[in-house]
């Protein structure tokens, strides 16, 4: 869904960069209660692996494909203030390097692909964990129906947009049912990236999953067909899915892990992406609202389109292409992300994990 230049007007996408600017700005500051030098690492390797994912589009329906948008995804995993970050951190390395998504259009395209699916998704996905079972499995479902609202939301965001400041006399009725209809299928598809990977790091590490915080409850235990609290109310205990902070190796392993993932996604398995125009590009060439469209600032940058200038071979340019995407985009977000964590200690975590609840999902 990434905007190009020319779809929508300059006054319109100066008030739009405007509005990035703020939410960008006010998830700096927030981001500082999410993050700490344990999480902080984690959350540019979060950024990578969206920048990776959205390489891989995948077939819809009638000669269109649609691609991660990622705002759902990382809400939920490093919090939602972090995940505005994240996105805004893929779509600049994106635009920069890559001409996906237009310069001047950067604002409408962080506004919509960043805040809208990171806020709106969060909301939703805390109000069903709070009335679903304090489970695993209520974590996942929560993650793959927030994911499935925030892409249409996305739509929805952007037409509304085009119907303020869009550059061609195209019915908003038309647009915002054809771009609401096909983002609904996409959000499928991105529902269910979003909660297998959710569900794959609740499995081994749910005290890195920032949506799964707070979900308590006491450790009981099962005496004579009964379950009884195993501790006092005023002492509880942990439980097997306590966020004791973890030794470092093991949040090292997965980091490692994210990493190696990353890198082949985007380095391998991008080369079998469908490629259909995405669901922006296909509803923009059907209805027409694509007539002003403008070349991309960064057109002649030798990363353009997803491929290196100068290799021949398709599928080890856009290999390559990948790979130095990710690792710009990890270095890019680290960095970000280690500037604004808090300041806390290990000591200062394991002595907070000692005096609260300890989570359970």
């Amino acid at each position: 869904m990434h905007v190009p230049d020319g779809f929508i007007n300059a006054p319109v996408s100066v008030a739009a960069g405007v509005v990035a600017a703020g939410a960008v700005a006010v998830s700096l500051r927030g981001a500082r209660r999410e993050l700490d030098e344990r999480t902080a690492p984690l959350a540019g390797l979060v950024a990578a692996f969206i920048f990776a994912v959205q390489m891989l589009n995948f077939p819809v329906a009638a000669g269109t494909s649609g691609h991660l948008l990622g705002g759902a995804l990382a809400a939920i995993l490093v919090g939602p203030y972090t995940g505005v970050l994240c996105v805004s951190v893929v779509l600049l390395m994106q635009g920069i390097l890559f001409a996906d998504g237009g310069l001047t259009a950067l604002g409408v395209n962080i506004t919509v692909m960043a805040v809208v699916t990171s806020v709106v998704a969060y909301a939703t996905f805390r109000g069903l964990v709070k009335v679903l079972p304090k489970k695993r499995r209520s974590v996942t479902v929560s993650a793959f129906v927030a994911a499935a609202i925030s892409v249409p939301a996305a739509a929805f965001a952007f037409t509304l947009v085009y119907a303020i400041g869009g550059t061609t006399d195209v019915p908003i009725g038309r647009v915002l049912t054809a771009m609401v209809g096909v983002h609904v299928l996409i959000g499928l598809g991105e529902a269910a990236i979003t909660a297998f990977t959710v569900g794959a790091v609740i499995a081994v590490r749910p005290d890195l999953v920032h949506g799964a915080k707070g979900l308590t409850r006491k450790l009981q235990l099962r005496v004579n067909g009964e379950l009884i609290d195993a501790a006092p109310a005023a002492e509880p205990q942990p439980t097997p899915l306590a966020p004791v902070p973890a030794p470092s190796h093991r949040t090292r392993n997965v980091w490692l892990t994210g990493l190696a993932a990353s890198l082949v996604l985007a380095g391998v398995v991008s080369f079998y992406a469908s490629a259909n125009p995405d669901g922006l590009e296909k509803v923009a060439a059907d209805k027409g609202i694509d007539a002003k469209v403008e070349e991309h600032a960064a057109a002649d940058s030798p990363l353009a389109d997803y491929g290196v200038e100068g290799i021949g071979d398709g599928r080890l340019s856009g290999g390559l292409a990948g790979v130095i995407g990710v690792g710009v985009t990890i270095a890019a977000g680290t960095g970000v992300f280690w500037a604004v964590r808090s300041r806390r200690t290990d000591e200062d975590a394991t002595a907070a994990s000692a005096a609260t609840p300890s989570a359970s999902v």
